[in-house]
């Protein structure tokens, strides 16, 4: 069965919507989402151009703050200060990867936690390893709601995540290990260094992947019947397409698809939750506004 994150995400973004006219009239103004962009990754502008239209959708006032790739941090501090500061502003976005002279954890650092819809900074990251999240990284939060909305069971299921980024896999993991509803799944979090990686994607019920790399598990490593979520997003080579490139995901779909009970496509799975989740992490943003 394909898993339509873009059909869920829609869903969830007309149920937010609602709730946001809602908001919007307690407030007196559209929650606000203020998004930094520094230098001119192709993919960032794409990622950002659609989280704008996202906001555009739902009534959220989306901001772009534009900076030239050589920007110093003190620039960047002093932006992130200014958006504090501004009472207007509900929700914060430093869209990552930043340039290489850039500190992109230092950066994160100066966003007021109660701003960071990313949920990057240390006392957000604190509170999901506590129990007590304010704010979950949107692309963990997005794959536990397509979970969810499958009516996919973690309890006492032995899930495997191959990658251990700040951004997916170790959030993810603590989530999924927690006592939390639709939670207490066993997680095992593989990375570039564990031996023998097939021992352990192939006992997975619930084989999840971002490693960033194309088609780095095939159907030959996944156990029949397992549920397969494929976070990453690559180009290749494809001269059959007019762009001459083709986006496929970490996952190898065609050799995967023929062992799995449930699987993301690429794209149209992860990516629209990511999405619909940042969306959603501001609307709770803006909650906070509200009292």
């Amino acid at each position: 069965m394909l898993i339509d994150g873009k059909q869920i995400s829609k869903n969830i973004m007309e149920e937010l919507s609602s709730e946001i006219k809602t908001i919007t009239s307690k407030l007196g103004r559209a929650p606000y989402l203020s998004i930094i962009l520094i230098g001119n990754n192709p993919a960032s502008e794409v990622y950002v151009r659609e989280k704008l239209k996202a906001c555009k959708y739902v009534g959220i006032f989306g901001n772009l703050t534009r900076f030239d790739s050589s920007a110093s941090e003190e620039e960047i501090e002093s932006d992130i200060k200014k958006k504090n500061d501004n009472k207007d502003v509900d929700g914060i976005l430093l869209q990552l990867p930043l340039p290489d002279h850039l500190d992109s954890e230092k950066l994160i650092e100066f966003i007021d936690p109660n701003k960071d819809v990313d949920g990057l900074t240390t006392e957000n990251i604190g509170l999901l390893v506590s129990g007590n999240p304010r704010f979950v990284p949107a692309t963990p939060l997005g794959i536990i709601e397509l979970i969810n909305r499958m009516g996919v069971e973690l309890k006492g299921r032995n899930v495997v995540i191959v990658g251990r980024s700040k951004i997916v896999g170790r959030p993810l993991s603590i989530i999924m290990s927690g006592k939390g509803a639709n939670s207490n799944a066993t997680v095992t979090l593989c990375h570039s260094w564990t031996s023998n990686l097939i021992d352990f994607t192939s006992q997975a019920d619930v084989l999840i992947v971002s490693t960033g790399s194309a088609n780095t598990i095939n159907g030959s490593m996944i156990k029949k019947g397992a549920i397969v979520i494929d976070v990453g997003i690559n180009k290749i080579e494809d001269q059959t397409k007019k762009s001459g490139y083709r986006l496929v995901g970490d996952v190898d779909f065609d050799s995967a698809k023929t062992k799995a009970s449930m699987i993301t496509p690429v794209p149209g799975g992860v990516g629209p939750m990511t999405i619909a989740m940042l969306i959603n992490n501001t609307y709770h943003a803006a909650m906070l506004s509200v009292g």
